[in-house]
């Protein structure tokens, strides 16, 4: 589920095709994307086995990943190492104040299993997205939100 009103247009980064562009701000701190239904999640091995499967999973915890055949309007956040939001457990998070606009980026490297390379590199460095380990890519984005939220003004 994609929490502000948004559009899907031509990407602003080379080769990517289609982003997801916020059609409103988005304060720090705050989600953009949530999950709502999550039939069934996969073992990394039940998805190795059908390789086909791979390019639309994305590893929610541990050794776990969801799939999603129908590409909801979520698969059109695309790559950054400098992204937009922050992926974390499921949910993104916008890393900072976003303007109508911005397109959503996350750091694939948290979605992908660990030590796999993408197909393609990313555009502004040149350099391979290769997944993280789980603990390592758990910690990151555990005290990256802890700063966003601790310097976010989230008073409702």
């Amino acid at each position: 589920m994609i929490v502000p009103r948004y559009r899907i247009d031509a990407s602003r980064i080379s080769g990517a095709g289609k982003g997801l562009f916020l059609d409103e701000p988005v304060s720090a701190g705050r989600i953009i994307t949530a999950p709502d239904t999550i039939e069934h999640t996969y073992r990394l091995d039940d998805l190795l086995s059908k390789p086909e499967q791979m390019y639309a999973s994305a590893r929610w915890f541990e050794d776990r990943y969801t799939f999603s055949p129908d590409w909801p309007d979520e698969c059109f956040i695309n790559h950054s190492f400098e992204p937009t939001g922050l992926w974390h457990l499921g949910f993104v998070f916008a890393l900072h104040d976003l303007p109508a606009g911005t397109e959503i980026t996350v750091d694939y490297r948290h979605l992908l299993p660990p030590g796999q390379a993408e197909d393609f590199i990313d555009t502004a460095s040149g350099e391979r997205i290769v997944g993280l380990p789980w603990y390592e890519s758990l910690m990151t984005t555990t005290r990256a939100l802890a700063r966003v939220l601790d310097s976010a003004n989230l008073a409702d």
